[in-house]
């Protein structure tokens, strides 16, 4: 894994193309099937990280021809409203995937309500069922995110069998499942995480250094082995108090770590590109699987 240094995994690339492809699956299935898929994505308050994210998703589903089902729903909206909303799509022929986005208002069980998502309509995969299913390696709906960066991974050909992966990070959302997939492909996989002692010393021994703590570029240039695949889930906002306007970064410090690491991705760009898409994949997925065409 060591070689020419400040080479691109370009998520945004294997976005596009992967797109094209979901889109020409759909049109293959659709005549099949009688109806395109369907994906509901529920917003709750008016947070706009979120929002831009459900507009991302919204303009992805309409690209390759996923038909949208989201509903927003004001911050005092109940938890019994939103139990029964999901129970109403969970019945809905026309739904393939349920999505709640997170993070939610002060107030509400999150975690309640991603159970009370059908598993095979999960495309989070965050239910436990589907999380049980990574654990045992049984095909299933699996986290966008992780997916995301397992696909980047192979789309530029490295291997990760036999290779030493640090995921400094234990979240439901990314952590615990990458390390996972990771495991599942062979690698010898190290979870670090904010109480890890000599957390640089632990980051050093990565052959894949993976960052997903969101912590704005928490991970320095010491704590990089050269020649290392640097892989940044983070995406963070930090204030440029020259010009008084904010950029995203990860949690990689990418201008220090960029000539250490064989492969880097960037952010934006990188990771993030493929999540909305792994969510597409998903989707078709468990409209491909329900009528028995997967």
């Amino acid at each position: 894994m060591s070689g020419n240094t400040d080479r691109i995994l370009d998520g945004k690339a294997l976005a596009h193309k992967m797109q094209d492809a979901l889109q020409q699956h759909i049109a293959q299935l659709q005549p099949q099937i009688g109806r395109p898929p369907g994906l509901a994505v529920l917003m709750v308050g008016d947070n706009p990280a979120s929002a831009a994210y459900v507009g991302g998703k919204e303009k992805a589903c309409a690209k390759v021809g996923i038909r949208s089902f989201g509903q927003h729903f004001p911050p005092d909206v109940s938890q019994e409203k939103l139990t029964a909303i999901i129970h109403e799509l969970n019945a809905d022929d026309r739904v393939d995937g349920i999505l709640v986005q997170l993070p939610l208002p002060d107030g509400f069980d999150s975690v309640a309500l991603l159970h009370e998502i059908a598993p095979h309509k999960d495309v989070d995969g965050l239910h436990a069922l589907n999380l049980g299913k990574l654990v045992r390696g049984e095909p299933g709906l699996q986290s966008c995110t992780p997916g995301g960066v397992m696909r980047l991974l192979a789309e530029y050909q490295l291997d990760v069998r036999g290779k030493h992966a640090v995921v400094v990070g234990r979240s439901i959302l990314v952590g615990k499942p990458l390390a996972l997939m990771l495991l599942a492909a062979d690698a010898t996989v190290t979870i670090a995480h904010s109480r890890t002692p000599d957390l640089a010393a632990v980051c050093r021994q990565a052959d894949i250094l993976v960052a997903a703590v969101g912590r704005t570029q928490m991970i320095t240039a010491e704590m990089v082995k050269p020649g290392a695949v640097v892989i940044d889930v983070g995406i963070n906002r930090l204030l440029d108090p020259t010009t008084g306007k904010s950029r995203l970064v990860g949690d990689v410090d990418f201008d220090a770590v960029k000539d250490l690491a064989s492969w880097i991705t960037p952010v934006p760009g990188g990771v993030g590109a493929m999540t909305v898409t792994m969510l597409l994949e998903n989707t078709v997925w468990s409209y491909a699987n329900t009528h028995g065409l997967v």
